[in-house]
């Protein structure tokens, strides 16, 4: 047989080389490469995988700011509770207004003295108003209130001081980011006694009550 020219020898030799080098093109970018895209686009996150937003994990806040207290205990209320009370009451000095306010109400009708005042304390989440209830919970006396915002309890305490007894009840309420505190005490200067517990804890009871009431109305 007579041999091929060497030109035309090598050029068969490489045929196969220059076809794999083909094939291979064809698969790695080539018109082939294309299933393989698409399988590396699916498997690529979508938008709908992404991390939520920073705004989606904000914690949650019920209330921005505390309401005007004075207006969240009504009058009648008051008159009950604080015989000769202005119904008015008086606001307590704050240094930031826009976390903590609070009102007052005292009086002296005959021998009896009345104190009624409340509190509105706003924290950043509700989760913190939370733990801060919980962490505020010393008092081993402490009992829950039921139907009184989201958690609720009170705590009561009889004191003398110059053979004089003052009962005081305080009602802490957590109502999302707030915490409600109404303070509630007695004396009878008569008698050097002090009013019965029951009828103290539910004074409390019922303003702090009107005070959450208040608190949601004001959104």
């Amino acid at each position: 047989m007579r041999s091929l020219p060497l030109p035309v020898t090598l050029a068969v030799r490489l045929l196969p080389v220059g076809i794999l080098a083909c094939v291979g093109w064809a698969w790695s970018t080539g018109p082939m490469s294309e299933p393989a895209a698409k399988d590396a686009h699916d498997a690529a996150p979508q938008a709908s995988d992404a991390p939520s937003s920073p705004s989606a994990s904000v914690a949650a806040k019920s209330y921005a700011k505390p309401p005007a207290p004075c207006g969240t205990v009504a009058a009648k209320t008051v008159s009950s509770l604080v015989p000769g009370a202005k119904t008015a009451g008086k606001e307590l000095s704050a240094t930031d207004e826009s976390v903590r306010r609070g009102c007052s109400w005292s009086a002296l009708k005959g021998y009896d003295y009345r104190w009624l005042d409340v509190s509105f304390e706003v924290k950043g989440s509700d989760a913190l108003a939370q733990q801060a209830y919980k962490d505020d919970n010393g008092d081993p006396k402490a009992s829950s209130l039921n139907a009184l915002g989201d958690e609720a309890r009170v705590t009561s305490s009889l004191t003398t001081k110059d053979k004089q007894d003052t009962r005081e009840s305080v009602v802490t309420v957590r109502k999302g980011n707030i915490l409600v505190t109404v303070t509630y005490n007695g004396s009878d200067f008569e008698s050097k006694g002090a009013p019965a517990n029951d009828t103290m804890i539910k004074g409390a009871r019922k303003a702090a009550g009107d005070a959450v009431a208040g608190l949601v109305s004001a959104g």
